[in-house]
């Protein structure tokens, strides 16, 4: 009955270490192989596939490292030969290792396949035009109009307060400004989705501006018109109450 226990127990430790020790090797160079693909490909992470005759390998890469080298054969179970878990048993390694050399040089011939891509790429361009002087001129506009809604604000704010706005309706679009105490925040034509003639931020295109120059006198006067609709109600008011 104790028989079996009086046996010596074989030990995995030698076959263990070694398979370790090639799995690092593996990691080391395909990690080489990852980084040329993140360098080439032009992106911190991707994949590629090699064709060999006995199966196909995949490299999968990530910030220009190798996070698994899969080996998937014809015949058998895939087997990742590098990977972020567990290193893969000695005999699947052994088989995808019988091949890897097949796989290093099915990258190289991927590689020499882009010899000469770029060789007849144009390394002279056409001169670029400027748009300085079209770009100062929709300044020059724009500072105009910032000042007439910087004016339209200091009447508002004399009249209405602190803050608040005046919108109207300007050939079917809707114009809004905001004012500030004397200054105009914004003046925004088309809704909240609409063109931002004054703001804070940057200024609108100048194709916009183009678009929308001609009705800001549009604008303008039915501001005037809403100011001279507000006299002729005051002129009517009495502190004695006579009218």
């Amino acid at each position: 009955m104790t028989e079996g226990l009086e046996t010596d127990v074989e030990g995995m430790a030698d076959v263990a270490e070694r398979r370790d020790e090639l799995a690092a090797r593996v990691r080391t160079h395909a990690g080489e192989i990852a980084r040329e693909l993140a360098v080439f490909q032009g992106g911190d992470y991707g994949q590629q596939a090699f064709q060999t005759d006995a199966g196909t390998w995949t490299i999968k890469y990530e910030a220009g490292d190798v996070q698994y080298l899969r080996f998937e054969p014809k015949s058998g179970d895939e087997t990742y030969v590098v990977s972020s878990k567990q290193p893969p048993e000695p005999e699947a390694l052994e088989t995808a290792m019988a091949d890897y050399g097949a796989f290093v040089a099915a990258y190289n011939e991927y590689v020499r396949s882009f010899e000469g891509l770029l060789a007849d790429v144009p390394e002279e361009f056409p001169e670029i035009e400027s748009t300085a002087e079209l770009v100062a001129e929709r300044d020059r506009i724009l500072e105009r109009i910032r000042e007439v809604g910087n004016a339209m604000a200091s009447e508002l704010y004399r009249y209405e307060g602190e803050y608040g706005t005046y919108a109207t309706t300007v050939n079917g679009s809707r114009w809004e400004l905001k004012f500030d105490g004397d200054t105009a925040s914004y003046l925004r034509v088309g809704g909240s989705d609409g063109v931002y003639l004054i703001s804070q931020y940057g200024p609108p295109p100048a194709t916009e501006v183009r678009r929308l120059a001609d009705d800001v006198a549009a604008f303008v006067e039915s501001f005037n018109d809403h100011v001279d609709d507000l006299e002729a109600d005051l002129s009517t008011v009495s502190l004695d109450g006579d009218r």
